[in-house]
């Protein structure tokens, strides 16, 4: 079953989690771990996140440096596969606008085909490091939406050169990201809120949100998503708080507040990391719990650096 169906057919709540490729020339092991931290709680699906290259300057000596595009991350496709392979799980890789070209997105489409994996979370992904604002690869897109356009054609067995496939296969099905605090890129909720609708329109399944941590902006964001018009699953995502750190790190990064009762919690616990993390585990299991009481189809765990936290999480809410 894809993911709409496993969300469908549960009678509860659904568990899912995202997780990283290894950094490029580790091994997969530690991947394995987390999941294995994770297994016992029956979840529906496993997000693999996509990773685009960047520049990285490499010393040559006497003061000179060679500019050199580096992909930190590889191995999404093999990674799916792995997992899929290993646990019997459904896997939903990234697909990205940043970074790739429409015939890099081509490839990895026949290579998922071929291992058997049709569910896919299409995003634009963020700019790269080196660069002040979105650009797309030459040869590549700027928007989510164009990106669906071409999984489409490729679903209708339409090549991205215009040519005919001789074979066609299970088409893809896929969902899209969505911000109940707004893309920091977005001028205003409303624009915001106009392109998810079209990411639905065309053709997106269900929406999973930016992590957030005031369930009143969920709510909010979805009341006006249903009233936009907006009718397919918005599933929540979560990670706990563990490092004082974050208080700061989390906004900047993800561009979401943190509740003033949060901050004041973590701050009372500053110096000690280990009491924050308790008090990121407390709140997170009040925040699921107030959500599942809401109904929410899925509630999905980014698990970086927090599979620990979410585990605990799990074992009270599940």
């Amino acid at each position: 079953m894809n993911v709409i169906e496993l969300i469908n057919s549960n009678q509860h709540t659904a568990f899912s989690f995202e997780v990283l490729p290894p950094l490029k020339g580790t091994g997969i092991e530690r991947l394995y771990a987390t999941i294995d931290t994770l297994r016992e709680f029956d979840p529906k699906y496993i997000n693999i996140t996509t990773h685009r290259s960047e520049y990285v300057y490499q010393e040559l000596g006497n003061g000179l440096y060679q500019r050199k595009r580096l992909r930190r991350r590889p191995g999404t496709v093999a990674v799916a596969a792995a997992i899929q392979n290993k646990y019997g799980l459904t896997t939903v890789p990234h697909l990205l606008c940043s970074g790739f070209t429409r015939e890099d997105t081509e490839y990895v489409l026949l290579d998922l085909q071929f291992l058997g994996i049709t569910d896919l979370l299409v995003l634009r992904g963020d700019k790269a490091k080196h660069e002040a604002r979105f650009v797309p690869e030459e040869g590549g897109y700027s928007h989510a939406i164009e990106l669906e356009e071409q999984i489409n054609r490729f679903n209708q067995g339409i090549f991205v050169d215009g040519s005919p496939m001789t074979v066609t296969r299970t088409p893809f099905s896929y969902g899209v990201a969505c911000y109940p605090e707004k893309h920091d890129e977005a001028p205003n909720l409303e624009s915001d809120l106009m392109w998810l609708k079209r990411k639905v329109d065309a053709g997106a399944q269900y929406a999973v949100t930016q992590l957030f941590y005031d369930n009143r902006r969920y709510f909010d964001f979805v009341a006006r998503a249903r009233k936009a018009g907006i009718t397919v699953p918005i599933i929540p995502g979560i990670k706990p708080l563990k490092r004082t750190a974050q208080l700061s790190i989390i906004p900047k990064t993800f561009k979401v507040d943190i509740p003033q009762e949060l901050a004041e919690e973590v701050e009372r616990c500053a110096g000690n990391d280990e009491k924050v993390r308790q008090v990121g585990i407390e709140w997170c299991v009040a925040q699921c719990r107030e959500l599942m009481e809401h109904g929410v189809p899925s509630l999905h765990f980014y698990s970086v650096a927090a599979e620990d936290s979410i585990r605990e999480v799990a074992k009270q809410i599940f």
